[in-house]
């Protein structure tokens, strides 16, 4: 399996050889690769790519977007954040955690690849007028408000995906986004706190077996609330 994710073009500093891989760059790819099968199946664009260290600020899994390609970057070597994200969390119960986390990036990446970023859905429109002695806090407002738009759709693509993946291991998945989402700036670029509660029961997402676009219709309910 893993040299399968490798032919997604892995890229480990100047190389892309599995040998070169830690153990836990091993353990959080082979817990990602459902998602990142799937994504070859939708034929996403996606390069992976190793970071050699974490700098300060790096999350260990973040989704970037650069010339008509998505980027998955893992930032695992000498980051904390990739052990207190699962603070309390037995290693034999981190890897659905760590297979939502990277269904929350692959639907980033699914929102880029359909012209939808940053794009609200049909039949939404924003109402009301913010005003600010200084223009660049209102590019600042929307640039918030817009991120947090797509934090919530990939937040609910994620918790999809577990309920159609892992039914078993939905409350528990759930409740860790909670805790995580808990903590986060009110009004920012991750808040997702509306629509995380809106998703405390799985069932919300039906049935249909293409998570993606089964997470539309609980985040269009959490634009309305938001």
């Amino acid at each position: 399996m893993l040299k399968s994710l490798l032919s997604l073009a892995l890229l480990a500093g100047a190389t892309a050889q599995a040998a070169e891989l830690t153990a836990l760059e091993t353990r959080w790819l082979q817990a990602a690769s459902p998602v990142l099968v799937y994504s070859q199946a939708l034929k996403l664009p996606i390069d992976i790519i190793v970071q050699p260290q974490a700098r300060a600020t790096d999350v260990p899994l973040a989704m970037g977007y650069a010339d008509g390609r998505c980027k998955l970057v893992l930032s695992l070597r000498g980051n904390p954040q990739a052990e207190s994200v699962f603070a309390g969390i037995a290693e034999n119960e981190q890897g659905e955690l760590i297979e939502a986390m990277a269904a929350h990036e692959i639907a980033h990446c699914w929102r880029h690849a359909n012209g939808a970023w940053n794009a609200l859905p049909a039949g939404f429109v924003e109402v009301g007028e913010e005003t600010a002695s200084d223009g660049s806090l209102l590019a600042i407002s929307r640039a918030l408000r817009e991120s947090r738009r797509e934090e919530a759709y990939a937040d609910m693509a994620a918790l999809a995906w577990t309920r159609h993946s892992h039914p078993q291991a939905y409350a528990r998945v759930h409740g860790w986004l909670s805790s995580v989402r808990a903590g986060q700036t009110p009004r920012g670029g991750h808040d997702t706190r509306t629509w995380v509660a809106l998703a405390s029961d799985g069932g919300r997402f039906g049935k249909a077996e293409a998570p993606f676009e089964d997470a539309a219709p609980v985040w269009k309910e959490g634009l309305l609330q938001d």
